[in-house]
């Protein structure tokens, strides 16, 4: 069965989306390149920012929300408690468990990996982009974000 030619709306929206990914890959990518975290693996960084995000936790609420196994998210627990990343106590409530937290040296790195990101970002904005070019920006970010937005 054929399928209908695409219209030339939907050929610019299509290279639209394929130019939006790629763009947002190098962008992220060199992001990462900013912020030195080129040691911890995908799913380490994912711990790192929920413990962040949502507070201390166990390894099974975290494998829960991170759709691991619990001895999956065992082996990433051991790899950032080894880098001194996050730490463990005792839950008050139930002994048997742990409740892992972010370190006071992880919540530096942390925070000076973003502003790594932060600085790079204002200081390469200024750079290649005229006053002007950074109001189209600002316009274009409006319209990113509603891709996103619920």
């Amino acid at each position: 069965m054929e399928r209908p030619a695409k219209d030339s709306r939907s050929m610019l929206v299509d290279g639209l989306a394929r130019d939006l990914r790629s763009l947002a890959g190098k962008l992220k990518r060199r992001l990462r390149e900013q912020a030195g975290v080129g040691d911890l693996t995908p799913s380490q960084t994912a711990v790192l920012l929920r413990l962040e995000k949502d507070g201390p936790a166990t390894t099974s609420s975290l494998a829960r929300a991170e759709g691991m196994r619990p001895q999956s998210m065992g082996t990433v627990i051991a790899a950032l408690e080894n880098a001194g990343l996050i730490a463990g106590s005792p839950d008050p409530d139930d002994g048997r468990q742990t409740i892992l937290s972010l370190t006071d040296a992880c919540r530096t790195r942390v925070e000076q990996g973003r502003a790594a990101r932060q600085d790079w970002l204002c200081r390469t904005i200024e750079a290649r982009f005229s006053p002007a070019e950074q109001d189209q920006l600002a316009a274009a970010l409006g319209l990113l974000a509603r891709l996103v937005d619920d």
